[in-house]
Parts: structure tokens; sequence; C-alpha cells
């Protein structure tokens, strides 16, 4: 009898509705996070040049793909002249290391590929749902 009434109270404040401040609190926990000086803002990736490890370009980050909530993929453009002629593959964040340095200022990002195996790769069209 005793653990019937135990759970049954557990069961009523479980099924209570929330102090305006712990509601307040929950949805605050929820729904927002604070920056972290590792964080990466998207406009910093977007037009990056990706170069190899012997700092030859191979391409630049055009878009990202997001895949339920998370960074699924950069979108490089290689090869082409002035937006024309370009070919798009979609590379793994892992591939791609993304660094800020302090002392220049500036992002650089680095992936272990030469321009040739980019353009060899499947290509990612703008088209249908992600036409520009």
């Amino acid at each position: 009898m005793r653990r019937t009434l135990v759970l049954l109270a557990t069961a009523a404040a479980l099924a209570a509705p929330l102090a305006p401040a712990q509601a307040q609190n929950a949805v605050a926990t929820e729904t927002f996070i604070k920056a972290t000086p590792t964080d990466v803002l998207s406009y910093n990736l977007i037009g990056l040049k990706v170069t190899n490890p012997a700092n030859e370009s191979v391409g630049e980050i055009k878009d990202l793909i997001l895949s339920q909530g998370q960074l699924a993929g950069y979108i490089l453009s290689v090869g082409g002249f002035l937006g024309i002629g370009e070919h798009y593959v979609i590379v793994r964040p892992a591939a791609v290391k993304v660094a800020y340095s302090e002392a220049d200022k500036k992002w650089s990002a680095v992936m272990s590929t030469t321009k040739e195996a980019l353009k060899a790769a499947p290509e990612f069209k703008y088209d249908g749902r992600w036409k520009r």
C-alpha cells in the first residue's frame, strides 16, 4: 500500500505543470547555448579557399549541408572561372581542417587532396530542392 502511494505521489508530481520560474529555466536550458572560442560562424567559412598541405589551392567552400541540425558536409567549388565551369562536390567536415590563426587574424581550410581528385568526385548540382 505504501509503495502504491509513493508511486502515485511521484506520478502526480511529474504530471504537474512546472512553476513559471522552473518552466522558464527549462526553456532557457533547452533553447539557448553560448558560443565558445572554438566555434566557427558560417560566414567565416563561405568563400574560404581550401588548400592542400602543399599550400596549393584545391577549391573554395561555397555552402554548408546541414542534416538533422548537424553539419554534414561542405560544398566545395572546384575549377571554373568567374562562376563558369564550376564543379561542385560535397566533402565530409572531417576531411577539411578549419583553423583560425590569432597571429594573422585569418581563417584557413586545409584538405589532403588535389584539385584533380575533387574534379573526379561525384558532382553536386544546385537543382530541384537545392536550386539557388
